[in-house]
């Protein structure tokens, strides 16, 4: 992979947004979001929702780096945080709503993966509010 997999964003010809859920397993391993080649994928919002009515749930989510290209970025090493944590055994309350990310965005480049997880099965739903970036 590497740098010429991932659009310049300079040069983006397409913006696709969209918002999608899912229902956690209790495997915070599990693979929700796997970026195409070719692609840049900018996360705007992750929304964790408990949708049990009387027990707390934790939710966890993290990305899993396709590869340690820096980008022309020095002292740079993925493999020490591979997966990136963005939440880990977050509390959610019943019948609540937590934002994971609040404000700005992250990105995720070609084979990148966002992986996530609860500590009940269905008791934790994800919304995913992203853009697709493309230069082709």
């Amino acid at each position: 992979m590497g740098a010429s997999t991932s659009p310049n964003i300079v040069n983006v010809t397409s913006m696709h947004g969209t918002t999608v859920g899912f229902a956690l397993s209790t495997t915070v391993t599990t693979d929700l979001i796997t970026v195409s080649a070719n692609k840049i994928l900018r996360l705007t919002a992750l929304r964790a929702t408990n949708v049990d009515g009387t027990a707390d749930a934790t939710v966890t989510v993290g990305i899993v780096f396709a590869d340690a290209d820096p980008n022309g970025i020095t002292d740079f090493d993925v493999t020490s945080i591979n997966p990136l944590l963005l939440a880990k055994t977050i509390n959610v309350p019943a019948g609540s709503a937590l934002d994971l990310i609040d404000r700005g965005a992250i990105y995720l480049r070609a084979g990148d993966v966002l992986e996530g997880g609860a500590s009940a099965a269905g008791d934790i739903q994800l919304a995913v509010s992203y853009e697709v970036l493309d230069d082709a």
